[in-house]
């Protein structure tokens, strides 16, 4: 049985104080036993959120970090300062990182490697375009992203990645997938993962659903066969929301 994980993406969102507040506030009611929460902050937040989540069931991550340890890397954050920090999760390879920062399949795969290095675990995004949505190429994208992503992996490092499928087209657009079109996406994804290690391990694998979610459509995703929880942009910035999200992932 996957234990669901919804993961809030706050983005470059959050002063350190706001985060505080922020867990202060989702305290005891985002902790719902058999659902696994996890927060992706900005750096500045990661001191404070890994301090205020102590005594809690809920997990830290970041959005992004660098696969080499150190060296000449201005502005970059490496897997093994993030493991210092007590940092638990990393987003790898959101579109956003992809469109704007010029991050490959390639770089993907290398911060994976990282991740498992360092003890961090891997929330990898992947996802297509509105114009490769309309021409049917969704799952040849996916399919190509995945695959790319878990490229020399183990057995074991495979079945602890969390993979995250995210239309590119539904993420802050109030645009997102129906369950049952994400569901197939998804399930689509679980079949390349079995091909490329074994059923055993695709059945371990957590796949969430990111685009637009939201608490009034969280429970139409997590009522899927496949679908195992949520990356959440927009909606896990309030607390309330971030709660609700939760609770609906039960």
């Amino acid at each position: 049985m996957r234990e669901p994980i919804i993961a809030g993406n706050w983005k470059m969102f959050k002063t350190v104080s706001d985060a505080e507040i922020f867990i202060n506030e989702v305290k005891g009611k985002a902790e719902v036993e058999g659902v696994e929460s996890v927060i992706c902050a900005p750096f500045t937040n990661l001191p404070a959120l890994v301090d205020a989540v102590k005594g809690t069931k809920i997990k830290v991550g970041a959005q992004n970090f660098h696969w080499e340890e150190s060296g000449a890397f201005t502005g970059e954050i490496s897997g093994f300062m993030l493991n210092d920090l007590g940092v638990d999760y990393v987003i790898i390879g959101h579109s956003e990182r992809r469109e704007y920062f010029a991050e490959t399949d390639q770089t993907v795969n290398k911060k994976v490697h990282a991740s498992f290095k360092y003890d961090l675990t891997p929330i990898v995004c992947v996802g297509e375009k509105l114009e490769e949505r309309e021409a049917n190429q969704t799952k040849e994208v996916v399919k190509l992203q995945v695959n790319e992503a878990l490229q020399g992996l183990t057995k074991d490092q495979a079945a602890k990645v969390v993979i995250a499928y995210e239309p590119i087209w539904a993420i802050g657009t109030g645009k997102s997938s129906t369950a049952e079109d994400a569901n197939e996406v998804i399930a689509y994804i679980r079949e390349q993962i079995a091909v490329s290690f074994d059923a055993e391990i695709a059945n371990q694998v957590r796949i969430q659903y990111g685009g637009s979610v939201k608490p009034n459509n969280v429970r139409d995703y997590m009522g899927q066969s496949d679908i195992d929880g949520a990356l959440v942009g927009g909606a896990s910035l309030d607390p309330a929301s971030y709660t609700q999200l939760v609770e609906g992932a039960k």
